[in-house]
């Protein structure tokens, strides 16, 4: 027998899951239709992959919308035309579900129209985000929880800054991969190589999503992916389409640029005092391209955070509503 959902998943929540697990448990085999709008703050496709790690076994595809919610006709043959064939079974958790599955000549089957077992809603989560945390499935949060990145060239604080951000907010802090990398492999006479900075920018991005899945919301990150591909500019001259593509990955909402201005200090393992400079031109101009928001931020340890977390606390209200 061959189940059919369709839904926005603006944004997935627990319900979605249950309904899509109840489809499966009674199903030979399921599609998913994730509705495809472009007004939607959250792309099709980042709700698609979601749903695709939460239910490998259901083939989920995004279906484009026709603009007329309430036209089960339309819908019932958009549907058809799309699949290519005529599903067997509809689940829903919405008032739509029998009429779409008349409209299809096929059965509908109604999963906790009540709302009884997950009282949730998209339209509850994209009201207060944070407030809805806990009807998320460890996917979803991975990829909505809003971040701090703090970037910034060598020996500018970034990681104090960091730290003391993150306990000052009491989130989660994402330590720099790439340290424990670089310490890692100074004992074999090592050459940095391309493929070393497509290695720390993979693992940087899934440290960074375990650490969103167990968050409430918010998590602070020493650097990311995108500062990555600088650090690969810095050691092998240019900056890879593959790393791009990596950092393109990368989810930000805030960044934190650390300023020049301090003393350079030796730990052991750095060595670009001499581009220090000129690298923090690079991280101004990279972030600035980017469109996402960002502040630098200079000064005093206690000046520095202050003006960290009065940005961070105006992105965290402004952003865990999803418009």
């Amino acid at each position: 027998m061959r189940g059919l959902v369709i839904g926005k998943f603006y944004p997935p929540h627990l319900g979605h899951n249950y309904l899509i697990d109840t489809a499966l448990a009674n199903s030979d085999e399921v599609d998913v239709l994730v509705v495809d709008n472009p007004a939607y703050r959250l792309p099709a496709a980042k709700r698609a992959a979601w749903l695709r790690a939460r239910h490998p076994a259901a083939h989920v595809k995004i279906i484009p919308d026709i603009y007329d919610d309430a036209n089960s006709i339309s819908w019932g043959k958009h549907t058809i035309d799309f699949l290519g064939y005529r599903p067997d079974t509809v689940f829903s958790s919405e008032d739509y579900g029998k009429p779409w599955a008349d409209a299809m000549n096929c059965k509908s089957v109604l999963v906790d129209l009540d709302r009884l077992t997950f009282p949730v809603s998209g339209t509850l989560v994209r009201q207060d985000m944070l407030n809805s945390w806990h009807m998320l499935s460890d996917e979803t949060k991975a990829g909505l929880a809003l971040r701090v990145v703090i970037v910034g060239a060598e020996s500018t604080g970034t990681t104090t800054l960091s730290r003391d951000l993150a306990a000052a907010l009491h989130v989660p802090w994402v330590p720099e991969v790439g340290r424990y990398y670089t310490e890692s492999i100074l004992t074999d006479g090592y050459e940095w190589r391309d493929e070393d900075f497509y290695r720390i920018g993979r693992l940087q991005q899934h440290y960074e999503n375990e650490i969103a899945a167990r968050s409430k919301g918010v998590i602070v990150c020493d650097t990311n992916a995108v500062a990555t591909e600088l650090w690969q500019r810095r050691y092998m001259g240019k900056t890879t389409s593959e790393m791009r593509e990596i950092a393109a990955n990368d989810k930000a909402d805030l960044y934190i640029i650390t300023g020049d201005e301090i003393p350079f200090v030796q730990d052991g393992i750095r060595d670009g005092e001499h581009i220090r400079h000129r690298m923090h031109r690079w991280f101004l101009a990279h972030i600035k391209k980017s469109g996402i928001p960002y502040l630098v931020v200079t000064g005093t340890p206690e000046e520095r955070l202050a003006a960290a977390r009065t940005a961070a606390e105006a992105m965290i209200r402004d952003r865990r509503v999803i418009t």
